[in-house]
């Protein structure tokens, strides 16, 4: 009866300090802290339960939230019903933040990218391109500004100085020293057709009509947004948590090698992770 009666009282106390605990214990006595993270559905949250084992390694207990929209992400984080979240690139958060006095969020670190690319059956590279080379784009204006950035990162182009490159035009190159002619009247979904019929010397083509085309951006392309790009999604914080222990090892595991791994075998190429 004695041992029943021990036995109990422990399997009590076992349940009783389980309750009080913050996040428990990784299975190597250590205890577990917990974060919430908000995040879309793909590939966010796709690949956040990826990290969530290797997470648990190393003492971080993740709980992923998702999101449909690119607005409740960033109310939530602000009203501290999450820890961080993972959806957004800079060029975003900055609006946000511009639009949402309240909102003072940092960047912990840049993850992934969905990249654009600019493909060409006639080249191999951007500097192969011969002088007058034509160039087609879409004609969604919104999107320019990203294309020339990157044409910019590659050395192909120059802006104007002072210029948001967010929101960059074709009247906003100062130096074009090729010459190339830029034709931005197709619209996005036909930029792979044109693309096949060798139409122009280069195309840029946005990631998902890539893929759908059957093109691998890592590899089909001529030239890629890479982590120097501001379109690289992040994960965000309230200021002053981006040296937390738990966002740090977020981050380092989804800077991991395994996470890399998994980000361009499920994804081939429409999504590109970051190494920082």
């Amino acid at each position: 009866m004695k041992k029943l009666l021990l036995s109990t009282v422990f399997a009590f106390s076992a349940v009783a300090l389980a309750a009080c605990g913050t996040g428990g214990s990784n299975g190597s006595g250590e205890k577990t802290e917990k974060i919430v993270v908000g995040a879309s559905n793909t590939p966010h949250a796709e690949i956040l339960e990826e990290a969530k084992p290797l997470l648990e390694k190393k003492g971080v207990d993740l709980e992923i939230k998702t999101f449909q929209d690119y607005v409740l992400p960033n109310k939530t984080l602000a009203s501290k019903e999450l820890d961080a979240n993972y959806f957004q690139h800079k060029p975003y958060l900055d609006l946000q933040m511009k639009e949402n006095k309240d909102y003072d969020f940092v960047s912990a670190g840049a993850i992934h990218i969905e990249p654009m690319g600019v493909y060409s059956k006639k080249y191999k590279s951007l500097d192969e391109l011969p002088e007058g080379s034509k160039v087609i784009l879409s004609n969604s204006v919104a999107e320019h500004g990203r294309i020339l950035t990157l044409l910019e990162s590659k050395g192909l182009i120059k802006l104007k100085s002072g210029v948001d490159k967010a929101n960059a035009t074709l009247k906003d190159i100062a130096e074009n020293p090729k010459n190339i002619k830029f034709e931005a009247d197709v619209e996005p979904g036909l930029l792979p057709q044109i693309y096949n019929n060798d139409e122009g010397d280069a195309v840029v083509i946005n990631t998902n009509y890539a893929i759908d085309a059957g093109l691998e951006p890592s590899k089909d392309a001529i030239a890629i947004e890479g982590s120097e790009s501001p379109y690289a999604n992040l994960i965000v914080v309230r200021k002053g948590d981006e040296n937390k222990k738990a966002i740090k090892t977020l981050v380092e595991v989804l800077h991991s090698k395994e996470i890399q791994d998994f980000i361009k075998k499920e994804y081939k190429g429409a999504v590109v992770p970051v190494s920082e």
